[in-house]
């Protein structure tokens, strides 16, 4: 059976799945036709159904309940791992500047416009774009905007004369006492179980490979990682790559469970009761 694989070019995800889908491991009867895209791609693509697996954000996750349910295996949590909120200036920004100002976000759909959301509930005037425009475009600008940063700019910006507002994660992290959820990976429902168990239990043994192998950078994702540094690679990996990328666990599943009423709130509509655990 050949399931489409929808991922990031990020280290962190084409770290975890490089064994899986280039035979370094066995696959048994299943085999995969990779999709790399941006994270937001990624999210709408879930809202439509396209993949049978799938990075997403958790707040396109929770969108996408009736056709999608999450794998143990895979997913980026932590502690200290949450977007930035950035600005070009070295004045102090204070949280009326920022309901004020125009924020530039990594898509409708991420965590980190949840995040932002949940740090900032008054703050309306958001502009989208993608993760890796958003440091350039907040230095060009001539205009007072801030932006969001996620991924391998939190190692970047600062070499770039940006200046960091706040950490949203570290929001999160005081207000919930639990770890930061950034994104899952996602196995259509109309699916076997069975089939989706033994994806679950693939992703797991793709990653024990990885870190088997740890520090070594593959080309696998060396060719994916837009000319990083190895160094960034590594710190990306580090960052985003952890136990709870083995299994969420019950502090994992707790995260999410979090997040998943917080979306709620903030978009207004009534928490569904549907299963998000395989």
């Amino acid at each position: 059976m050949t399931l489409t694989l929808g991922f990031s070019p990020c280290p962190n995800d084409t770290f975890i799945f490089d064994a899986m889908v280039n035979g370094k491991i066995d696959t048994g009867d299943l085999s995969f036709d990779v999709v790399m895209e941006d994270v937001e791609t990624l999210n709408r693509s879930a809202l439509e159904g396209r993949l049978d697996i799938t990075k997403l954000s958790f707040p396109a996750f929770f969108r996408s309940l009736e056709n999608y349910i999450l794998l143990n295996a895979g997913s980026a949590l932590g502690k200290g791992v949450g977007p930035l909120l950035i600005t070009r200036s070295e004045k102090e920004v204070s949280a009326a500047d920022v309901i004020n100002a125009t924020i530039v976000l990594p898509g409708e759909n991420t965590t980190a416009n949840l995040l932002f959301s949940h740090a900032y509930p008054e703050a309306g005037k958001k502009q989208f774009m993608r993760f890796d425009k958003i440091e350039d475009f907040v230095l060009e600008s001539s205009k007072d905007i801030l932006g969001v940063i996620i991924h391998e700019n939190r190692f970047t910006y600062q070499q770039k004369g940006l200046h960091k507002v706040a950490d949203l994660g570290e929001v999160w992290e005081q207000k919930m006492k639990l770890p930061i959820p950034l994104g899952g990976i996602a196995i259509k429902r109309i699916l076997e179980r069975e089939t989706a168990l033994k994806v679950d239990m693939l992703i797991r043994k793709s990653l024990d490979y990885a870190f088997s192998n740890y520090p070594f950078i593959t080309d696998y994702v060396k060719d994916h990682a837009r000319e990083m540094d190895e160094q960034v690679m590594r710190q990306h990996i580090d960052l985003y790559v952890n136990n709870y990328s083995l299994g969420l666990g019950v502090e994992g599943q707790q995260a999410i469970e979090a997040m998943h009423t917080v979306y709620h709130q903030l978009v207004k509509t009534e928490k569904t009761k549907t299963e998000l655990f395989l």
